[in-house]
C-alpha cells in the first residue's frame, strides 16, 4: 500500500488504484513515469508533443458528452438563433473543466478511488448517492442513444438505397436489428478496456477516432454549405461572445439544455476512474491537465460549434422554430431539412448522418464503461474479469430505446434530468470539500494563493451550475 496522507487514520479499507488494469504492463508504466519526470524543465512545445502521444481520459469525456443531448441542443440553437448561442457550450465546458481539473489533482495525488474518498472524508450517503445517481442516470440516458443510432443508420440506408419498409412492423424489425448490431459492436469495443494496458489504449484510440469523425463530418457539411451560399462571418464570430442572453422560454430552454449536456453526474464518476485505470499518479498531473484541455475542452467545443454553425448557415428560421410545440430538432429531421435547402444527398444525409452516428456510438460505449465502474464500487467487486464485463452490460436493455424512447422519453426524461441535475452540484461540492481536506490530501493540499485561486474557480463553477439548474427547474415545473 502507498504512503498514507498526513493526519489520516487507518487506511486499510480504502481502495487505491486499479491494479487489475495496470498490472498487465508494469514496465510500460515505469517507462512512462520516468519519461514524464525527464520532461520537467523542458520546453513547452516539447512537453506538449510528448503529452499528445499519451493523452486519453480527456478524450473519453468528449466521447461521453457528445451524445444525443448535445446534438439536439446544438442543432436547435443554430436553427432557432443562428450563431447567437455559440458562446454557451464553450462556457459550460470551461466551467466543468475547473471541477474536472480538481478531480484529477485529487485522484492522482492520493491514488484513492473517489468513492472511498467521499465515503471516508465526507459521508457514506454522499458516496452512495453519487455512485447510484451516476448508474441510474446512465441507464436511463442510454435509451435515447440507441434511438439516435438506429434512427440515423436507418435514414442513411434509405438515403443510399431508396429502400422503404413495406409496413410499420418491418420498420420496427429493422430498427431492432440495427440496435442489436450496435450493441454487439459496442460490447466488443468496451470489453477491450478490461483486457489490460493494450486494451485500454485500443479503446481510447477508437473513441478518439469517433470524435475526429464527428468533427470532420460537420466540417464537410459546413464547407459545402459555405461554397453554395457563403457565410456571415461577422455574425459568426460575434456569436462566441455572450452578447445575446435569451429571455424567452424557448431560448432559455436551449441554453439550459446546452449547459446540462456539457457535463453530468455520470461524467464526474467516470473521469477519475479512467485516470486510475491508466495507472496514472502524481507524475501525470501535468499530462492530465493537458489532456483535459486538448481532449475534452477543445474537441467538444469544436464539435458542438460546428453543429450550431451547420444548421445556422442552412436551415436557420426563427419564426418556424419558435412556433414548434417543443425546442427539439431531431437529427434525422435536420438531415432532411439540409437536403431540402439544396445540400447534396451525400452531404446532408450520409456525411451528416455519420457524424451523428459517431456521437451515438461514442456515448453508448462510454455509458457501458461508467456502469461497469459504478456497479463494481456499489457491489464491492474489483473491476476486471468476467464480473466487470457483465457489469458493463447493465445498460444493455437500453437497446429497447430504438422503439420505446418516443413513448417514454417525455415522462421519464424530465424527472431524470431534474434528479441528476440536483445531484451534479452535490458531486461538485463534494469534490470542493475534498480539495480543501488536509486529512484527505495531506501534503498535497493546496495552500496560499494557489488554494485561493482553486477555491474561487471552483465556487464560480458550482454557483453557475446551481443557478442554471434552479432556473431550468423553475421554468419547466
Amino acid at each position: 500500500m502507498k504512503d498514507q496522507p498526513e493526519g489520516s487514520s487507518s487506511r486499510d479499507d480504502l481502495a487505491r488504484g486499479l491494479p487489475m488494469f495496470t498490472a498487465s504492463a508494469p514496465e510500460v508504466l515505469a517507462r512512462e513515469k520516468a519519461e514524464l519526470a525527464e520532461l520537467e524543465g523542458k520546453g513547452l512545445l516539447h512537453r506538449w508533443r510528448v503529452y499528445g502521444s499519451k493523452s486519453g481520459p480527456g478524450w473519453l469525456q468528449s466521447a461521453l458528452v457528445l451524445g444525443s443531448g448535445s446534438a439536439m441542443a446544438s442543432l436547435y440553437a443554430g436553427a432557432y438563433l443562428q450563431y447567437k448561442l455559440l458562446w454557451v457550450q464553450p462556457l459550460a465546458m470551461a466551467l466543468g473543466i475547473v471541477m474536472f481539473a480538481a478531480m484529477s489533482y485529487q485522484t492522482l495525488s492520493t491514488g484513492i478511488r473517489p468513492f472511498d474518498a467521499m465515503r471516508r472524508f465526507i459521508h457514506p450517503a454522499v458516496a452512495w448517492g453519487w455512485a447510484i445517481g451516476a448508474l441510474v442516470a446512465t441507464v436511463i440516458w442510454h435509451l435515447p442513444q440507441y434511438a439516435l443510432a438506429a434512427g440515423m443508420t436507418d435514414d442513411m440506408i434509405k438515403a443510399a438505397t431508396g429502400w422503404e419498409p413495406a409496413s410499420s412492423a418491418v420498420q420496427r424489425l429493422v430498427m431492432i436489428a440495427i440496435g442489436l448490431a450496435v450493441l454487439a459492436v459496442s460490447t466488443t469495443v468496451v470489453w477491450c478496456y478490461s483486457s489490460g494496458h493494450r486494451g485500454i489504449r485500443i479503446y481510447e484510440r477508437t473513441l478518439k477516432g469517433l470524435v475526429w469523425m464527428i468533427i470532420l463530418a460537420f466540417l464537410i457539411v459546413i464547407y459545402k454549405a459555405v461554397r453554395r451560399d457563403g457565410m456571415e462571418w461577422a455574425a459568426l464570430f460575434k456569436g462566441f461572445l455572450p452578447l445575446h442572453i435569451p429571455t424567452d422560454r424557448r431560448g432559455v430552454s436551449i441554453v439550459m439544455a446546452a449547459f446540462s449536456a456539457a457535463t453530468g453526474i455520470n461524467a464526474t464518476f467516470l473521469f477519475p476512474y479512467t485516470l486510475l485505470a491508466r495507472g496514472w499518479g502524481k507524475e501525470h498531473r501535468g499530462l492530465s491537465r493537458f489532456d483535459l484541455l486538448t481532449g475534452m475542452l477543445v474537441p467538444f467545443c469544436i464539435a458542438t460549434s460546428l453543429m450550431v454553425i451547420a444548421t445556422g448557415c442552412t436551415i436557420h428560421n426563427p419564426e418556424e422554430f419558435a412556433a414548434r410545440p417543443s425546442p427539439t430538432l431531431y437529427p434525422t429531421e435536420a438531415a432532411a431539412m439540409l437536403q431540402s435547402v439544396g445540400l447534396s444527398l451525400l452531404t446532408s444525409r450520409i456525411i451528416f448522418g455519420l457524424g451523428i452516428l459517431g456521437m451515438a456510438l461514442s456515448s453508448i460505449t462510454m455509458h457501458m464503461l461508467i456502469c461497469g465502474f459504478a456497479a463494481c464500487e456499489i457491489f464491492g467487486v474489483e473491476p476486471g474479469g468476467w464480473r466487470y464485463r457483465l457489469a458493463c452490460l447493465i445498460p444493455a436493455p437500453g437497446v429497447a430505446g430504438v422503439v420505446l424512447w418516443k413513448y417514454v422519453g417525455s415522462w421519464i426524461g424530465m424527472p431524470t434530468s431534474a434528479i441528476c441535475g440536483l445531484m451534479l452540484p452535490i458531486a461538485f461540492i463534494a469534490f470542493f470539500i475534498l480539495n480543501n481536506s488536509k486529512r484527505y490530501l495531506g501534503e498535497h493540499k493546496p495552500t496560499g494563493i494557489k488554494a485561493l485561486v482553486w477555491n474561487i474557480a471552483m465556487l464560480v463553477s458550482i454557483s453557475a451550475t446551481m443557478a442554471s439548474i434552479i432556473y431550468y427547474l423553475a421554468s419547466r415545473l
